[in-house]
C-alpha cells in the first residue's frame, strides 16, 4: 500500500476547494503533478464533491457524490496523482474509497463516531481535521475511532490536520505548539492546513466566509519550522472568482515559490 503521510519526507495535499469543470480540475492537477518532484514526500490532489458545511443555504456545494467521483477519477487518470476528498456521511465512505486514495474528515465532523469508523473500515488512508474548538490532545479519540480496537486494529494510514482554533472573533488562531502535542497524542503525522487557517467564517459578503490570504505564507513557513510533517493548501488560478473559499485560497501562480521555501525550511530543521 502506498504511503501518503510520512514523517521523514515533507508532503503536500493541494487542489481546488470544490470540483469545478474538467478543464479547471485538470489545470490545477497538471500544475501539481509538475511540482511533485520538488516535494520529498509527494503530492496528493484534493477536491470536494460536496461542500456540505457552507455558511449560506444557497452557496455552491459541488457536483455531488457520483458525478464528483467520476471527475476525480479523470484527474487521477490524467495526472497520476493520488486523490483526497471529503466525506460527510458514513454511507459515502465506501463509494468514495473506490476512487479516492485518501478520505478526509472535515473539522466540524471530527467527533462523529460512525463516520470515523466507516472511513477506517475502508482501509484507505484517512486525514482527520482538528475541530476548531478542540485542544490538540483531544484528537486522540478521533484517531482511535479510525484505528479501531487494539485487538482488531484497522490498517488505515492516518494523519491529523491543524486548521486553527476559534476564540470568538470570527478569526482562527494557530498555536504552533499544537503540532508537537497532536503528534505525541495521536502517534501519526501532523499536517498544517495553511489556507483554512486564515479563513474568517461569516465575515465575507452576504454572510459567506471571508479570509486573509496574505497570512498564508508566514503561517506556512512557521508551521514548517514548528514541526508540521506536511501541508494542506487549497489553490486556484483565480481565487477571487472561485465558487467556494476564494478569500482564503492561494493563487496557483504563487504555490511553487512558497512550497520551495517551506520544503527548504523543513529540511533545515530536520537535518
Amino acid at each position: 500500500m502506498p504511503t501518503h503521510f510520512r514523517r521523514d519526507a515533507f508532503f503536500l495535499i493541494a487542489g481546488p476547494c470544490v470540483l469545478e469543470s474538467d478543464a479547471l480540475n485538470l489545470r490545477v492537477g497538471e500544475h501539481l503533478a509538475r511540482l511533485a518532484e520538488r516535494v520529498p514526500g509527494g503530492v496528493v490532489y484534493k477536491a470536494s464533491f460536496d461542500k456540505a458545511n457552507r455558511s449560506n443555504v444557497g452557496a455552491h456545494r459541488g457536483p455531488g457524490l457520483h458525478e464528483g467521483l467520476a471527475a476525480l477519477d479523470r484527474v487521477r487518470s490524467a495526472t497520476g496523482l493520488p486523490i483526497l476528498t471529503d466525506v460527510h456521511l458514513p454511507e459515502q465512505c465506501a463509494p468514495a474509497a473506490a476512487v479516492a486514495d485518501v478520505l478526509q474528515i472535515p473539522a466540524f465532523l471530527c467527533r462523529q463516531t460512525d463516520l470515523l469508523v466507516a472511513a477506517g473500515e475502508t482501509g484507505r488512508a484517512v486525514n482527520v481535521k482538528k475541530g476548531q474548538w478542540m485542544h490538540p490532545d483531544g484528537m486522540r479519540g478521533a484517531v482511535d475511532k479510525v484505528r479501531g480496537k487494539p485487538d482488531r486494529a484497522r490498517k488505515s494510514e492516518i494523519a491529523v490536520t491543524e486548521r486553527g482554533t476559534f476564540f470568538g472573533y470570527g478569526d482562527l488562531v494557530v498555536d504552533m505548539r499544537g503540532f508537537a502535542r497532536m503528534r505525541a497524542a495521536c502517534d501519526c503525522p501532523v499536517i498544517f492546513d495553511a489556507t483554512h487557517s486564515v479563513q474568517q467564517p461569516g465575515r465575507g459578503e452576504g454572510g459567506a466566509s471571508g479570509g486573509a490570504r496574505e497570512f498564508i505564507p508566514p503561517l506556512t513557513l512557521a508551521a514548517a519550522a514548528a514541526g508540521a510533517d506536511g501541508l494542506f493548501m487549497e489553490t486556484h488560478p483565480d481565487p477571487d472568482n472561485a465558487p467556494s473559499d476564494g478569500p482564503n485560497m492561494l493563487p496557483l501562480s504563487e504555490l511553487a515559490s512558497l512550497l520551495d521555501r517551506a520544503v527548504d525550511i523543513w529540511a533545515r530543521v530536520n537535518r
